[in-house]
């Protein structure tokens, strides 16, 4: 294990999709308090859902923050309900504003339309997460989701509102170093949570890839481990040690930090988290087992 792995994965965010009233029990007894947990933006969770959880955690001690689908609201009313309510039951203060893949349903096409005309500062947000990319988007072209990222972070800052960046996850450390070179060399200085998927098993993570447009880089990952471990780890479980030994050993990205998905428990992608941030997780490759299920 190399000791320099701990400063960049001492702090992290972690990913929750409809977590049960007893897996938010867990992450309290698991996580340090004010840790960021993101609430997926889930096409069959309704606002009391999403509201409920959120208030959970923030009495749990953790720092809700909820992915805002843009092009889901049927109107500004909705989005403007839904928001009041997590400010108020939640005390949410930073939200992740997202397109979302679908056709519009309202007012709102895109991100920069909610970041643009949603008031979050009068509302009482003054933070948000910005998505992107590493490895492109399926339907974007490459110039314009580096000029969408510039717009959202110009509309942002102008009306006070402080950034950061979570990216998709990927598998391929070259692919995501290159990625916050280009960035940083760009001028954003935005901080970056670096996606990454948490311990999961591979076919798992191989429907949520093909899904998520970075399946190349999964065949890379899997193809990387040598022959004698191919079989035992497409039937076992792989996690995101190699990503984050090689992030922590690279200078001058400025603020960066691991960004957890948890296709595989939330509560597993906890306390895999927090072994990584005191330095004693496993790469990928060492890590790679049976799985007991």
């Amino acid at each position: 294990m190399n000791d320099n792995r701990k400063p960049f994965a001492a702090t992290f965010s972690i990913e929750a999709t409809r977590p049960r009233q007893a897996e938010i029990a867990a992450l309290a007894g698991v996580l340090k308090p004010g840790t960021a947990v993101y609430l997926s933006a889930v096409p069959n969770m309704d606002a009391a859902e999403l509201i409920e959880a959120a208030a959970r955690l923030r009495q749990a001690g953790l720092e809700p923050i909820a992915h805002i689908a843009a092009r889901r609201f049927a109107s500004a009313g909705q989005l403007h309900e839904l928001l009041k309510a997590l400010r108020g039951e939640a005390a949410m203060r930073q939200l992740l504003v997202i397109g979302g893949d679908i056709e519009p349903c309202g007012p709102f096409t895109d991100a920069l339309a909610v970041i643009q005309k949603a008031g979050l500062r009068d509302l009482g947000f003054d933070e948000i997460g910005i998505a992107a990319h590493p490895e492109g988007h399926a339907t974007i072209p490459p110039g314009r989701l580096e000029a969408a990222l510039d717009e959202k972070i110009a509309s942002a800052t102008a009306q006070g509102l402080r950034t950061h960046i979570v990216s998709q996850f990927s598998f391929s450390p070259d692919r995501v170093l290159t990625w916050l070179r280009h960035l940083r060399a760009c001028g954003i200085a935005a901080p970056v949570k670096v996606g990454m998927a948490g311990p999961t098993s591979v076919p798992a993570l191989l429907r949520y890839a093909k899904r998520c447009g970075v399946a190349a880089s999964l065949r890379g990952l899997v193809s990387g481990v040598g022959a004698g471990l191919v079989g035992q780890i497409t039937t076992g479980t792989v996690g995101p040690g190699r990503l984050i030994e090689a992030l922590a050993q690279v200078d001058n990205l400025g603020d960066i930090a691991p960004h957890y998905f948890s296709f595989g428990g939330v509560v597993e992608t906890a306390y895999y988290a927090c072994d990584a941030s005191r330095g004693t997780q496993q790469s990928s490759r060492a890590m790679a087992r049976p799985n007991s299920a």
